[in-house]
């Protein structure tokens, strides 16, 4: 996957009803301090010029219909980085009448719709730092391997 984008990352924000703290630190990843183009990382208004989407917040219904076309409407392969508590898992508004609790119920309605996303990645963190958003970019492109590695063991 990474393979194809060696050089430049563009990416497209797609907030879904966030409290915008997550927000402020993709800002902050893309000031001269975190220099987060040195990457390549580049951010785009239009999820149609976008390698990667970057999803932020625990999807509220309101927002649902506008997160799938815009999905929807990014080129293939199409990549979602779930950012902080909300965006992987709804944070605090994982059970509520308002939202479908994150990236995993996005994925079962992304595939009932049939919109194929080729890869997700995970970023939690309430608010992410700066940091984790700058690991995530450069392990998406290869640059640094996984820090942890899941093992399952059996009980014999």
């Amino acid at each position: 996957m990474s393979r194809f984008l060696k050089k430049s990352l563009w990416v497209f924000h797609l907030n879904t009803g966030s409290c915008n703290a997550c927000d402020i630190e993709i800002l902050d990843v893309l000031t001269p301090f975190h220099d987060a183009e040195r990457f390549g990382v580049k951010l785009v208004t239009s999820p149609r010029h976008a390698d990667v989407i970057l999803l932020t917040g625990p999807i509220t219904l309101e927002a649902l219909p506008k997160v799938v076309n815009a999905i929807e409407a990014a080129p293939r392969p199409r990549v979602v980085i779930a950012l902080g508590s909300c965006g992987v898992g709804g944070g605090i508004w994982h059970d509520t009448y308002s939202t479908i609790g994150g990236i995993k119920g996005l994925q079962k309605i992304l595939e009932e719709k049939g919109v194929k996303v080729d890869a997700f990645y995970y970023v939690p963190g309430c608010p992410i730092r700066p940091e984790a958003i700058l690991y995530a970019v450069a392990m998406f492109k290869g640059l640094v391997s996984k820090k942890v590695k899941s093992e399952i063991k059996h009980a014999e």
